[in-house]
């Protein structure tokens, strides 16, 4: 009877505000709980805690035994209570990952706020917010494939992340600016779990790195730091805006990435695979997911400008060994491309049917205006 009674507290608990959803990251209907933090989470987030015994312990809402008090703690703290607590201090730049994002993300998130308390003690966010940052990480040389250690510089006030191939080089291999720099966790395509993709702009095409640390606090330390810059960078050049304004400026995620088939300007070469990469409105085409440079790019603005997508192929294609096709019509020309599966021409239809659907901003006419579209 107690056990039962326990339970359906517990239940009820669940259907207070705050306590629907993970603490942790936001995935819905938690079904654990911490009852030394006083947080109900998912299943997933409960095995990173599982790993930090010393500041949680864990229970299953409904498989496991409660005793009084420990009901008592969850019901007198609960999600929202811990988050006033420990998100207390937490910068508007600092990445808050979801059930979508990678573990690594999701773990050093969990470690930072109850394990190291950064988001209490200010000071302990001087890895990424004191405007500068140095250090080592493991990079992707762009030839033969191999990762070699190479010195990373951040620094706000010359505007630029760099890299140098050689500790005591005087001028840095690449010079990247804040203005233009992305960063997003890719660890399947890296092959590392803590694999991290850095794209910037050169010469208005966009080059990719790709890059590792063994530490997982030192590469999500680098992400929050580039975050930082950017957030610091756009507060200078949009003074006006707010910070819900800025923070989802601040880096991207891919809007989807796969395998097409694409022909040429004329349509009547072969269609040839390629990768596929949607980054806001540029899709970019590689023949290697981790080639340093695009073969090409495609702008893809908004249906107001005569930009939209239609299932299919025209009558005419031919040299598509895959059936499931679409076509982008943009003001120069029509893009064609193949899918290998109806559920792939699907999912990139309704990618490309938001971006289409999206007005353009006044900055993105300018980047249409410069676009090259590289053979």
């Amino acid at each position: 009877m107690a056990k039962e009674r326990s339970r359906k507290a517990l239940v009820e608990l669940l259907q207070r505000p705050g306590n629907a959803a993970c603490a942790d990251c936001a995935a819905p209907d938690p079904d654990w709980a911490s009852h030394s933090l006083g947080i109900f989470i998912c299943l997933n987030c409960s095995g990173i805690h599982r790993n930090i015994p010393q500041v949680s312990k864990v229970k299953s809402v409904r498989l496991d035994d409660w005793d009084d008090a420990q009901v008592e703690f969850m019901a007198s703290n609960g999600n929202n209570v811990a988050k006033a607590k420990y998100e207390s201090k937490m910068p508007p730049f600092y990445y808050k990952p979801t059930f979508l994002d990678c573990q690594l993300l999701r773990e050093q998130w969990i470690r930072a706020k109850y394990e190291r308390k950064e988001f209490i003690h200010s000071e302990k966010q001087e890895p990424y917010s004191a405007g500068y940052r140095e250090g080592f990480l493991w990079k992707r040389g762009r030839d033969n494939g191999q990762f070699l250690s190479r010195k990373f510089v951040l620094s706000e006030r010359e505007g630029a992340l760099k890299y140098f191939n050689k500790n005591d080089a005087k001028e840095p291999k690449a010079i990247m600016k804040i203005e233009h720099l992305n960063a997003t966790f890719q660890p399947a395509k890296i092959g590392n779990p803590h694999g991290l993709q850095i794209t910037y702009l050169k010469d208005n095409s966009t080059r990719n790195i790709f890059v590792y640390h063994e530490d997982g606090k030192e590469i999500v330390d680098w992400f929050n730091a580039i975050r930082a810059a950017r957030f610091h960078y756009l507060q200078v050049a949009f003074p006006g805006a707010s910070n819900a304004d800025l923070v989802p400026k601040l880096s991207r995620n891919y809007l989807k990435e796969g395998y097409m088939e694409k022909t040429g300007p004329k349509q009547t070469e072969g269609f040839k695979k390629r990768w596929f990469t949607m980054d806001d409105r540029r899709l970019m085409y590689f023949k290697d997911p981790l080639d340093a440079f695009a073969r090409g790019e495609v702008f893809i603005g908004s249906k107001e400008n005569s930009y939209k997508v239609l299932e299919g192929l025209p009558p005419s294609t031919q040299g598509n060994h895959w059936q499931h096709g679409i076509t982008i019509v943009t003001p120069d020309r029509k893009f064609l491309f193949a899918c290998e599966t109806e559920d792939d021409q699907l999912e990139w239809i309704t990618t490309f049917q938001k971006v289409i659907s999206r007005p353009m901003l006044p900055q993105e006419y300018a980047v249409e205006a410069h676009f090259k579209h590289k053979p």
